[in-house]
């Protein structure tokens, strides 16, 4: 896949999530007023945060498909690696004030501090976020995991960190709704459970992309087949030094082959090339590759 289809389709995908994320914005909003539910209201705000990390995952693929140049040798895919941070660390955010925001619901409800009950509007209208939410989710994920964007596929779970907020307002909005005066405090339950949930998706994320901005190597299955395919050619004897990391969705392969001493110059270009097209065809095009030979002594 060209760099220029891959764009095309990140960009399309996270437009069309921006157009259900202003869609639903504008109904919780209303529906939090209409509806009098603080609940809703708060997961307005985090579909506000969710339009605002596929603005950031527009501009950071923007520039991370950027060509190498004089000061960027290896290309700019670390910017989409710094986008897909950017939204782990808004997750974070957006957990952490959620739980605070259930547990302060809790603690007053103990108190025997009375909480207004909401709408019916309301809790249509989280009906209508979690099967919008979860739909944009997996159409996200199928194109994150065809083009191989670590940033849309942090976006796709941003997407189902909304529909899970929208589970917890649904029940809660249920719940108070359903059982009556009293009950208000499972709104605030339910928000501190889906308030872990994006916790643990949050770190998962920032466990990635700290690896990658720490030049972690790759996985070792994949080392193992790199070295499988390297060794399809039956005249290399070893493979030492082998570097991998990941710059954004490129890889990066660096290694040291050993060929038998009388290998012609031409015989050896040769062979690095066909090594090269084979990785180029299992790891992209894209893919960064450096080999050094040396004969066999």
């Amino acid at each position: 896949m060209s760099e220029v289809s891959r764009d095309k389709r990140i960009y399309k995908v996270t437009l069309l999530g921006s157009l259900v994320n202003i869609l639903l914005l504008v109904l919780k909003f209303v529906a939090g007023i209409l509806g009098n539910s603080a609940a809703m209201i708060a997961d307005a705000v985090h579909s506000l945060s969710d339009f605002a990390t596929d603005i950031v995952v527009l501009a950071f693929v923007k520039l991370s498909s950027r060509p190498a140049d004089e000061q960027h040798n290896y290309g700019h895919g670390k910017y989409e690696t710094v986008a897909t941070t950017i939204i782990g660390l808004s997750l974070l955010v957006v957990a952490i004030g959620i739980a605070w925001n259930g547990c302060e619901k809790v603690i007053a409800w103990h108190k025997g501090i009375p909480q207004e009950s909401p709408g019916i509007i309301a809790l249509i209208i989280a009906v209508v976020s979690i099967l919008a939410k979860e739909w944009i989710y997996h159409v996200t994920m199928y194109v994150a995991k065809d083009v191989e964007s670590p940033a849309l596929e942090a976006n796709a779970w941003h997407h189902r960190s909304d529909a899970f907020s929208s589970v917890g307002t649904a029940l809660g909005i249920g719940g108070a709704v359903l059982l009556g005066n009293g009950w208000e405090v499972l709104d605030a339950i339910a928000a501190i459970v889906v308030s872990i949930m994006l916790f643990v998706s949050s770190l998962r994320l920032l466990s990635v992309t700290s690896g990658e901005l720490l030049e972690h190597s790759l996985p070792e299955e994949t080392v193992e087949k790199i070295k499988a395919i390297v060794y399809e050619d039956e005249k290399v004897r070893d493979i030492h030094n082998l570097k991998t990391r990941r710059i954004g969705h490129i890889i990066a392969i660096e290694m040291h082959l050993r060929l038998p001493g009388e290998t012609s110059l031409e015989e050896t270009h040769q062979h690095t090339r066909q090594i090269k097209r084979r990785l180029w065809n299992e790891f992209g095009n894209e893919a960064h590759i450096i080999i050094q030979v040396e004969p066999i002594r």
